[in-house]
C-alpha cells in the first residue's frame, strides 16, 4: 500500500490555483496523534509519501517517522523552497522527490510567486551536488496559460529532473475562459508533437522521462487500480488529526472519510474499493484510464462539460500510446529491452499517471 502522510496543513506558498495553507480547523498544522497509533497499519512492504501543506515545514516529524518505521520506499511531494535545509539523514533515505514547478520562470512565478522558479532550481541543484541520486520528478500544474510542449521541453532541457509529470488544473479552479480552444489548439497538438519527439528519441536509444507516456504504457500492458493513483483501494491518506481518507485532496468530503487511525485496521483498508460509477465504469477506456481521478469523478464541479473535457484529453493521450505500441516495442527491442523496461513508475510514488 501507499500511505500519504500529512506532516502539516500549513504551506509557505499561496499559489493562485491552490490558495496555500489548509484551514487549521480542517487540517491541523501540527500532528495530533502518536506514531504508535500507526503500528497496525504500516508494513515493511509499503510506500510512505510525506505531504502537506508543505511537508518540509515539519522535518522533525518526518525524521521521527522514518526512525520508527521501516518501509519499502520513501517519497515526498514538496514545493522545493526548503530543500536546501533538508536534513541529510532524511535526504539519503528518500527514493522519490516530487518538486512542484510549472514550466519556465515566467509561468511558474506567475502562479507560485516571484522568485519561486529560481529558488526551486537552486535547491534541486544543491541536493544533486550533495550526491542525491534518487528519482526527482518535476510535477507541473497545467493551466490555461500553459503550453504543454513548451513547458515540458523546457523542464527536460534543464537536465535536473529524471521525470516530468503534469496534472491539468481542470475542476480545481474557476472554469477556464477558452477551455475547448486550449484543448484543441494547444494541448492536443502539443501532446502529439511531444509524443512524436519522445518516440524519435526512443529510436535513438534515449528514454525521456515523460511520466504520462510511460505511465499509460504501464497501464496498457500491466493494468492497475482504478483510479490509477490507487485512492481508496491501494492508497490511503493520513491527516494530521489522525483521520484516514481515501483521497489526499478530499480532506473534508464525507465520501472520502474512512475513520480514525484508532478505529480502523489494516484488514479494513485491504477490503475497500472506491465508488466509481457511470459513465466511467462503462467506458471502453476504463481499463487504462481508470476514471482518471477519484475526486473529479465524484465532485464534477464543472458539470458535464468538465467531464467531457477530462475525457477528451485522457482519450487522446491513451490513443497516442496505444496506436504506437508496435513502434515502441520495436524501438525497445533494438536496445534489447522489453516494453516493461520502459514503463513508469516502478511503484506507486504518487504520480497519478493520467494527467
Amino acid at each position: 500500500m501507499l500511505f500519504i502522510v500529512y506532516t502539516t496543513g500549513r504551506c509557505n506558498l499561496k499559489c493562485s490555483y491552490c490558495g496555500g495553507s489548509f484551514d487549521p480547523e480542517i487540517v491541523p498544522w501540527k500532528v495530533k496523534y502518536s506514531l504508535n497509533d500507526l503500528d497496525d497499519l504500516i508494513r515493511e512492504e509499503d510506500v510512505v509519501a510525506f505531504y502537506g501543506g508543505e511537508p518540509l515545514l515539519n522535518q522533525d516529524f518526518i525524521r521521527d517517522f522514518m526512525d520508527v518505521f521501516t518501509v519499502d520506499k520513501w517519497v515526498i511531494q514538496t514545493n522545493g523552497l526548503l530543500l536546501h535545509r533538508l536534513d541529510k539523514n532524511i535526504l539519503e533515505r528518500l527514493d522519490t522527490i516530487l518538486v512542484s514547478i510549472d514550466g519556465n520562470e515566467l509561468l511558474t512565478d506567475k502562479f507560485r510567486g516571484s522568485g519561486t522558479y529560481r529558488k526551486v532550481l537552486d535547491n534541486v541543484r544543491k541536493i544533486r551536488r550533495e550526491g542525491y541520486c534518487g528519482d526527482i520528478v518535476a510535477r507541473m500544474t497545467v493551466t490555461e496559460e500553459s503550453s504543454i510542449y513548451r513547458d515540458v521541453k523546457h523542464l527536460l532541457s534543464i537536465g535536473l529532473f529524471d521525470h516530468i509529470h503534469w496534472q491539468i488544473s481542470f475542476i480545481w479552479s474557476e472554469p477556464w475562459k477558452n477551455l475547448w480552444k486550449w484543448i484543441n489548439q494547444d494541448y492536443k497538438p502539443g501532446l502529439l508533437r511531444l509524443f512524436s519527439e519522445w518516440l524519435d528519441e526512443l529510436e535513438n536509444d534515449v528514454v525521456e522521462g515523460i511520466a504520462p507516456f510511460q505511465g499509460v504504457l504501464k497501464r496498457i500492458i500491466e493494468g492497475g487500480p482504478a483510479p490509477p493513483c490507487g485512492s481508496g483501494s491501494e492508497s490511503f491518506t493520513i491527516l494530521t488529526d489522525g483521520r484516514v481518507i481515501s483521497c489526499p485532496i478530499a480532506v473534508s468530503e464525507k465520501w472520502s472519510h474512512i475513520g480514525s487511525i484508532r478505529e480502523i485496521s489494516r484488514k479494513d483498508l485491504e477490503t475497500m474499493s472506491p465508488p466509481i460509477t457511470e459513465p466511467c465504469n462503462k467506458c471502453n477506456y476504463f481499463e487504462v484510464c481508470g476514471a482518471r481521478c477519484l475526486y473529479t469523478h465524484i465532485e464534477r464541479l464543472w458539470g458535464e462539460e468538465g467531464v467531457k473535457a477530462i475525457c477528451e484529453c485522457s482519450r487522446y493521450l491513451i490513443n497516442l500510446v496505444k496506436d504506437n505500441i508496435e513502434r515502441i516495442r520495436e524501438a525497445a527491442s533494438g536496445r534489447n529491452l522489453t516494453l516493461r523496461d520502459l514503463v513508469y513508475p516502478e511503484y506507486n510514488n504518487t504520480v497519478e499517471i493520467v494527467p
